[in-house]
């Protein structure tokens, strides 16, 4: 596994639209943040159900992906030999200049008035460790993500040991494994957790949702799935699927969640299909074969995915309410408010990467002793960073 890695764009493209249907998410039901309180785009309530409906899967599904990409892009990425510290500040570089930034906005602009003595919490990163609802919106909303994504960061030395050990030839049996795992985790979250409190009409208790959802060491299943899915396709032992079949998997998936009840439908109807999703179109790469998902403009998008996905809460909390307050519209108008707040998104994601996540690169990622980086010939080291609700 020393060997170059050899560059996989689709899976860089595939992060903007994991973070697009968070986005919209959020979007087609902004909540409410206290001294703000966005309207829905839609003037019709009807509408707004619907939409909420078909969307609402997004949140989840898409921190997931994220999660199996991260396992996945890290795995792919390492080198045995190569030291945990060098690896471990460029982690940490990766997202915590992103972090800060965006935490202090969030504060500096709404969340200091509704959230005050849960700020820092959000800044340290172990808001998601508690039960406690209050806890997990505080500041910056979607940072609470990189609360899991920090412990993978962690654990990720320790737990490549035993996985570079596997057996060619056992590799599918433990990704089976891993899945069986996560189904298992659905079971005790419904058996062995409290079924009160609950807000009205939500399917788990928040113990019950904090645990599946929240709890970072429980999300670890989903990232060493993602390093499990490296080692097969390291080893050249991926089938040869197809593109198109792999899609139309996905889309059967993201129905699936529409009707398979919580907790079944946050992680675990899609991380085969995702996991699938994620090697078939990392070996289309490596023979050679151009996708949609890796051409310029996703290349470009997935690049930014990461700045896009930690600005949503100050555009669509703060932007958007305080620049078209009570802004409630038709089918058309609101579909266009929707296009629009996408694109400001997109141009504040941007400017995080180009103005925060790229020099923080550059200048902090490398010790000053370190060597000149060899020649790019890899996957975009990202996570939601590689993430990303």
């Amino acid at each position: 596994m020393n060997e170059p890695r050899q560059d996989l764009p689709a899976l860089t493209g595939m992060r903007i639209i994991a973070a697009l249907l968070v986005f919209l998410c959020h979007a087609v039901y902004p909540m409410t943040t206290g001294n703000q309180t966005p309207t829905p785009p839609f003037a019709d309530p009807g509408i707004t159900e619907n939409l909420i409906w078909f969307f609402s899967p997004g949140g989840s599904i898409g921190v997931s992906f994220f999660f199996i990409l991260s396992g996945f892009v890290i795995t792919w990425s390492w080198r045995p030999g190569r030291g945990t510290g060098s690896y471990l500040r460029r982690r940490v570089v990766k997202i915590m200049p992103n972090h800060v930034v965006t935490w202090a906005l969030a504060m500096l602009l709404f969340a200091a008035a509704f959230t005050p003595n849960y700020g820092l919490p959000n800044l340290f990163l172990f808001n998601a460790w508690s039960s406690d609802p209050m806890w997990w919106g505080g500041a910056n909303m979607p940072a609470w993500s990189l609360c899991s994504e920090i412990l993978f960061y962690l654990l990720f030395p320790l737990l490549i040991i035993p996985i570079r050990k596997i057996a060619d030839n056992r590799l599918w049996l433990w990704a089976g494994i891993v899945v069986a795992a996560m189904a298992l985790t659905c079971v005790a979250t419904l058996t062995l957790l409290p079924g009160e409190p609950r807000f009205p009409g939500e399917p788990l208790a928040l113990p019950q949702f904090w645990f599946i959802y929240m709890f970072p060491p429980v999300r670890l299943f989903e990232f060493v799935l993602g390093m499990v899915l490296a080692r097969i396709v390291l080893q050249g032992r991926w089938p040869r699927l197809g593109v198109t079949p792999v899609v139309l998997l996905l889309v059967v998936a993201y129905a699936a969640t529409l009707t398979v009840p919580s907790p079944w439908s946050l992680t675990l109807v899609t991380a085969v299909p995702f996991g699938l999703a994620i090697g078939t179109f990392a070996t289309a790469n490596l023979r050679g074969k151009r996708t949609l998902l890796g051409t310029r403009p996703m290349v470009w998008l997935g690049n930014v995915s990461f700045g896009f996905y930690m600005t949503q809460a100050i555009v669509l909390y703060w932007l958007s309410p305080t620049l078209l307050p009570g802004a409630s519209y038709g089918v058309l108008g609101g579909t266009l408010l929707i296009i629009g707040l996408t694109a400001v998104n997109v141009v504040a994601g941007w400017l995080l990467y180009k103005l925060v996540e790229q020099p923080a690169m550059r200048h902090w990622s490398r010790s000053k002793k370190s060597p000149p980086p060899a020649p790019r010939h890899r996957v975009e080291d990202t996570s939601l960073t590689d993430v990303p609700a």
